[in-house]
Parts: structure tokens; sequence; C-alpha cells
């Protein structure tokens, strides 16, 4: 039975693969998409579909992309769409200093280095685990850890896709969890907390509402992740997909555990300057108000993996004897640069996308039309929780900002959990679930077309259908497991956060 189930679960996979990659090329696929939004606009306008926006009353109306406005919008902001992308400029700055760091040897070295100290049989945990981890600082796990991940996984002689794709299930999939308060958490809260004082407007709601069921999830998502990885994924897709590399991973040469030396004193002391920005009261590097969510360090996070990834690179270059003259740093930048051609290809159409979905309101107004739907159910608390995460993640497949989202859900879901003797802060936690686990699967999350670059350098034919049949089973898993573990939650009365319970 067990291996019958097995079988079909590799054969639906490896259809979902072969399906998605038939499909056209991924920026083609994104101007058909572009292409049919506006046509959709207009079949909405004709048909008057609207929706009232419960936070404010107004009524939502479709935009009309083939009006003469809509026309101008499209003309008017192609180039702004397309250089005001949000992944854009947070992946080239980054990739400027991880070039540096990576044409002096230093990430080489390093990987290396964590290869013959590691012990292979927790690589996935901590893969994902680090994932999970890095949303405390933006988007910094994207950017920086997902392609390391495939490079890690090479020294492993395990395949560089399978790597990423657990990279991709912490940082993405995990993105609710933490063992620490991200900027997501107090962004969540001031909307829930504008949402409760609808009914009660003494109600506040503090960032770490949810802290104690998220630190807690954080574990179970890294082993549900490395479960999926190590039983489903790299079996299936390691086999059907076979990777050699002739890169060495044996030895740490004399000039290189030198200019390991040089880098490490380099990365301490920035580390010191920064931590004394931060640490004392009144620091440097503390935010508005000396807070530290909001200090330029986390707010900032891509210039400071710039300035390490690049002065410490340059040292070790210089220590190493990598790097003779300011020319071989430059060419360092300009080759990170020409590796991600493709992927500015896949932004320009991406973006033009993104920008016409949004400007048509269509998501919008599917986002408000399921939550009335919802709301108006009557419904066990279990499986209230369950269709609440099914909507959530469904929406997520259409708007990808979080807090866009629950902008426009938690005027309908807070009242209405309240409303039935349930916490605001209940409300927020299984939208979060939602709002997670369909990230890896959806091409409107910001950096799916970052992914998509980051596969097609060990594999040049990987499109859509391979991230996405790469990424369903954590989908699965992750919306179960985090289903089952919050209605235990609740059933054992334990409080989200400190001082938060579930009974309103």
């Amino acid at each position: 039975m067990k291996k019958r189930f097995g079988n079909l679960l590799n054969r639906s996979l490896n259809f979902i693969e072969v399906t998605g990659n038939k499909l056209p090329h991924p920026a083609t696929l994104f101007l058909i998409f572009a292409l049919a939004v506006p046509v959709f606009s207009l079949i909405a306008h004709w048909l008057n579909w609207t929706a009232v926006n419960p936070s404010s009353n107004e009524v939502i109306k479709p935009f009309n992309l083939l009006s003469e406005e809509g026309l101008h919008m499209m003309l008017n902001n192609m180039v702004t769409n397309f250089t005001g992308f949000a992944p854009l400029g947070v992946v080239l700055v980054a990739l400027l200093g991880i070039g540096v760091a990576e044409e002096s040897g230093l990430i080489s070295a390093l990987v290396r280095k964590l290869v013959l100290s590691a012990p292979s049989r927790i690589l996935t945990f901590v893969v994902i685990l680090t994932g999970i981890l890095s949303n405390i600082a933006s988007n910094v796990g994207y950017v920086l850890l997902i392609p390391l991940a495939g490079v890690i996984y090479i020294g492993f002689r395990r395949h560089p896709i399978v790597g990423m794709a657990a990279a991709f299930a912490g940082v993405s999939g995990g993105f609710s969890a933490n063992l620490l308060l991200g900027t997501v958490d107090p962004l969540l809260a001031g909307i829930t907390e504008e949402a409760a004082q609808l009914l009660d407007k003494d109600y506040t709601v503090n960032p770490t509402a949810n802290y104690y069921f998220m630190a807690v999830s954080t574990i179970f998502i890294a082993l549900v992740g490395t479960f999926i990885t190590e039983r489903i994924s790299e079996p299936r897709y390691a086999k059907a997909h076979p990777f050699t590399t002739d890169e060495s991973f044996d030895t740490i040469q004399p000039h290189e555990k030198k200019g390991l030396r040089a880098a490490g004193i380099t990365a301490l002391v920035l580390l010191s300057l920064i931590l004394l920005g931060m640490i004392p009261a009144h620091g440097y590097l503390r935010g508005e108000g000396g807070s530290l969510l909001k200090s330029p360090v986390i707010k900032g996070i891509v210039a400071v993996i710039f300035l390490i990834g690049a002065i410490c690179g340059v040292a070790y270059g210089l220590a190493s004897g990598k790097f003779k003259n300011d020319s071989d740093i430059m060419k360092g930048m300009e080759k990170s640069m020409s590796s991600v051609a493709g992927y500015l290809v896949l932004v320009f159409f991406a973006s033009q996308f993104v920008a016409y979905f949004s400007w048509s309101n269509l998501g919008v107004i599917f986002a408000v039309k399921g939550a009335s739907f919802l709301e108006h159910l009557n419904l066990s608390l279990p499986l209230l929780i369950i269709l609440f995460i099914l909507l959530s993640g469904t929406i997520n497949l259409f708007i990808g900002s979080a807090s866009a989202k629950w902008a426009l859900m938690a005027p309908i879901f807070v009242p209405m959990f309240m409303l039935m003797g349930y916490t605001p802060e209940l409300s927020q936690v299984i939208y979060r679930i939602g709002d997670s686990v369909t990230n890896i699967i959806t091409p409107m999350m910001d950096f799916f077309v970052l992914i998509i670059a980051f596969f097609k350098k060990y594999d040049k034919n990987a499109g859509m259908g391979t991230i996405i049949s790469m990424m369903i089973p954590y989908t699965v898993a992750f919306f179960i497991v985090w289903s089952l573990l919050l209605i235990i939650w609740i059933k054992l009365g334990l409080p989200l956060g400190p001082g938060v319970g579930i009974f309103y």
C-alpha cells in the first residue's frame, strides 16, 4: 500500500512538472498573463462585478484597463513598473556584494569549510530552520540563503535544486513562524487592532500576540520540511534529474585559510560596529524612538548584505592573493550582474502583470467576496479554522502582500471571531498560517521569478512546473500539520502569546 501510494505521488508530481514545463517560457507566460488582465478587467467592468470594502464601506469596482485612462496608465508606467518592482533593486544590490565575495573565492572556501565540519544528517533541518529564521531580516533568505543552499548541497554530493527547494520552503512556506519577532508582527498587529476596535474601541493588540504559537511552529515546520525533503522531494527529483559535478570539496589550501582568517576578522569588526550601534538604548543604529525593528540594520538589511559581502570578499581576496587590484574587484561585480540577465527579462513582464492586476481591482474584489461567503457559514471552530486557512491560502495565490490581504480581511474576520467569543489574536494567527503555506506555489509571490532563475542555473529546462511540483508536497504538509497544531493548541487552551488567550 505504501509503495503504491509512493508511486502514485511520484507520477502525480512528475505529471505536474512535465505539464508545467511544457508551458511557454516563464517570461512569455507572464506576458500572456499581462495581456489577459486587461481583457478580464473589461469583462468584469461590463458585468459590473463589485464588492464593498468592509473597513470603509467603499464600493470597489473593477477598473477597465482597456479604457482610455487604462491605456494611458499602461503606457505611462511601463518603465516604472519594471524599475519599481520590489525585488529588483533588492536582488541587484545584494548580488553586487555577493559577487565580490564569490569572485574572491570566499563563498567557495566557506562552503567547503562547512562541508568538512558539519554533520550531513542534520543538513536539511538546519537549512530549513535557517530559512525560517531569516525572515527577521526581511528578504535576505531569498537573495542569499536559497542560492547558497544549492552550493552547500553540491558540497555534500546532493542535488542543488533539492537544497534550494528546502531553503525556499523555510524562507517562504514558513514565513509567519519564527523564534524571534520580525517586521511582520507589528505590521499585522496594527491592522488587527484597528479591526478589533470596530467592536471594542479600547482593545489593543501587541506585536507579541502570536509569539508562543509561532515559536513552537518554527520547530514543527522545520521538522515537517525536513521529512518532505528527505522522503519525497529528493528521492523523486534526484532520480529523475541526476546531477554530477567535478567540483572538489576535500581540502582547504593554506592561502585559503589565510583569506578566511582575514575575512573572519573583518566580519567580526563589522559585526562589532553593528552591535555597538544597536545594543545601547540610544545607539547610532537604532530606529525612531530607539526601536530595533525599525533600525536601519533591519530595514536596510540589503545594504548590510552588500557591505558585508563586498568588504569581507575584498579582505579575503587580498589576503589570499586572488585580488591584485581594483579591477579584479569590479570584475566580480560585473560577473554577478551578467548572471541575472534572464532574471531581468522575467522581471520586466512579471512586473507589468503584477501592476495590471493590482490596478484592475480584481484581486481585491475576489478577496472580499470570498471572505464574505465564509463569514455567512455557520461552522464549528475547527472547521472554520480549516476553511479560513484555505481561503487565506487561496487569496494568497492572487494577492502577494501579507499586509494588503489582512487589511481587507481583518475588518470581516476579526469582528466575526469576536462576536463568536474568540480573540482577535486567534483570527490573526489563523490568517498567518494560510498566508504562509501557499507562498511557495504562487507566481504572484514577488520572488517567484527569482527562484525560477536560481533553478535554471542547475537545470536549463526548469520552469514553473518544476517549482510547483517540487513545492506542492511542502504546501500540503505545512497546511495539515499547522492546522492540526493550532486545533490541538486551542483544545489545550494554551496562550497564543504573552497574556493572549483563545476566548474573548
